[in-house]
């Protein structure tokens, strides 16, 4: 298999430097960028297989560089920040970064991190034929072009996002537990908390919302989450 190709997005070149060798000795292909618009053309240019964004950078954002990439591509967003503030990485999650890593780390850590990401977004989650169709309501996923929809509207979901819903529309009506839907939509992940996961579904909810979809995703309290198996006619 070809190495994966990582973006690495950061102003200050000391941390790119570190960053650049450790993924390097790890096996990656890795590019800098040292700034959110320079990581945007690079991103049009060629999409890579993994971002590693900063998220204090001037100018640009990478809270901001995330929700542009977000409108045209699904590749996974590890953030990196000094700021080790709750309420920034729940906003980094909701915008659809895939996990979220506070200076100072560990290259070990972030290798870890990486490689765990890479893991659950490249296989397969749910076991499923090489191309089915699940429908429920007005809801429906074509397993095979990883795609779903509401009605005609297609649904722009991240791959995690993509992954949690399928598991949930896998059986509607069973209540799936936290642990069993980060098995299953995170494989190889060790790192998902139960706000991770929640920012995810409160995600998922919003852009069914948003595509005209009935509440569908509820609350088990005290253990997980389900699809409600009878909506609204």
């Amino acid at each position: 298999m070809e190495a994966a190709e990582i973006l690495v997005v950061d102003d200050d070149p000391s941390l790119r430097e570190v960053v650049r060798y450790s993924l390097a000795r790890a096996g990656f292909g890795v590019r800098e960028a040292s700034d959110g618009v320079q990581a945007l053309k690079m991103v049009a240019e060629r999409e890579p297989d993994l971002i590693v964004l900063d998220v204090l950078m001037p100018e640009m954002d990478g809270l901001e560089v995330c929700r542009q990439v977000r409108q045209s591509s699904r590749v996974p967003i590890l953030f990196l920040s000094s700021k080790d503030e709750e309420m920034d990485k729940v906003l980094g999650l909701e915008l659809g970064g895939d996990d979220y890593l506070a200076k100072p780390f560990s290259p070990r850590e972030l290798v870890s991190r990486i490689r765990a990401v890479l893991r659950r977004t490249r296989a397969p989650a749910v076991t499923e034929a090489p191309s089915s169709e699940l429908i429920h309501g007005p809801l429906r996923m074509n397993t095979g072009q990883h795609k779903a929809w509401v009605k005609d509207t297609a649904l722009p979901l991240t791959l995690t996002e993509y992954r949690l819903l399928q598991v949930l529309l896998s059986d509607p009506g069973k209540a799936f537990s936290r642990a069993d839907l980060v098995d299953r939509a995170y494989p190889g992940n060790h790192h998902v908390s139960d706000r991770t996961l929640d920012s995810h579904v409160r995600r998922i909810r919003a852009k069914l919302r948003d595509a005209g979809a009935p509440p569908m995703v509820e609350t088990v309290h005290g253990l997980g989450y389900r699809l409600v198996e009878t909506l609204p006619a």
